[in-house]
């Protein structure tokens, strides 16, 4: 059966040491070590594997779609700002105040609005105007700073990055006062699935705008700050995972067979240049 070793010995002639065997030998055990700590890195962290689809990711949900709102109008009173939400369904709610706060700025001349409602997942707008108040100002001024506008859970996920606070320090102080502005958001619904299979909606979203003087047959129309918005059908899923065991392990093989094949090429053919070298400047000396 020693016809069937497929590890015969190598013939001394083969074996013979060399200085430059030897130092091609210590760049390939550095090279290796070098591969096998990248792809341990590679291995031991995990990647994060997105696609898109068709539907409608949180079924749980109820048809509603979190909202937080935090926004900055320096100089307009808190009594008479208000927010107001409308949609296709038919809801028309002026005056929300449910899970909403109102911080006066600027000693009572200002006010910063923190709200947290929901809204339907059909097209429809929100708006922060003085629709709500007891009596309507002559020239409410509705320059504003966006600190935040968000959909859905919050993540904070390092490896992923999108608009999901898209808005975030908007600044329309240098805006007209008597100007509205309209923001125009295409919600694209997200989903995270992490390495345990646990999911967190979210949504992320575009946003163009503009801001004019409106006016009426009777004059001009009262300015507020408008966020429409429509939903995307495309939801974008992010996955986590982590590299399979077996493909490390291929990979590792492959370094380390790979690197010594290499290198055992490369030091034949020094040791040939070599011996042949040596055996032209025996011929030139004779």
């Amino acid at each position: 059966m020693r016809w069937f070793d497929i590890y015969r010995k190598v013939p001394k002639d083969l074996t013979q040491p060399t200085y430059t065997g030897a130092i091609i030998s210590v760049c390939c055990c550095l090279f290796i070590l070098f591969l096998f700590l990248s792809e341990l890195t590679g291995f031991i962290a995990t990647e994060i594997v997105n696609e898109l689809y068709v539907d409608d990711p949180d079924k749980d949900s109820g048809g509603k779609i979190e909202v937080n709102l935090n926004i900055s109008l320096p100089n307009l009173h808190c009594e008479l700002v208000g927010l107001d939400i409308q949609d296709e369904m038919g809801r028309h709610e002026v005056g929300h105040i449910d899970n909403s706060m109102k911080i006066p700025l600027n000693n009572g001349d200002g006010c910063r609005f923190e709200g947290h409602f929901s809204i339907n997942k059909v097209p429809g707008n929100f708006h922060v105007s003085t629709h709500s108040a007891t009596a309507q100002p002559q020239n409410p001024d509705m320059t504003h700073v966006i600190h935040k506008l968000s959909f859905g859970d919050k993540l904070q996920v390092h490896n992923v990055h999108g608009a999901f606070n898209a808005l975030e320090g908007a600044d329309k102080l240098s805006s007209n006062p008597l100007a509205s502005h309209d923001y125009i958001l295409k919600i694209v619904p997200t989903v995270y699935e992490d390495m345990s299979g646990k999911q967190r909606y979210s949504y992320q979203y575009t946003v163009a705008n503009k801001e004019y003087v409106a006016y009426s047959h009777t004059g001009r129309i009262i300015p507020a700050i408008w966020f429409r918005y429509d939903l995307s059908p495309i939801t974008v899923k992010y996955t986590e995972r982590r590299q399979p065991l077996y493909r490390f392990i291929t990979s590792i093989c492959a370094i380390i067979g790979g690197t010594f094949t290499v290198a055992g090429i490369l030091d034949s053919c020094i040791f040939t240049a070599s011996e042949a070298w040596k055996k032209i400047q025996l011929g030139k000396m004779q």
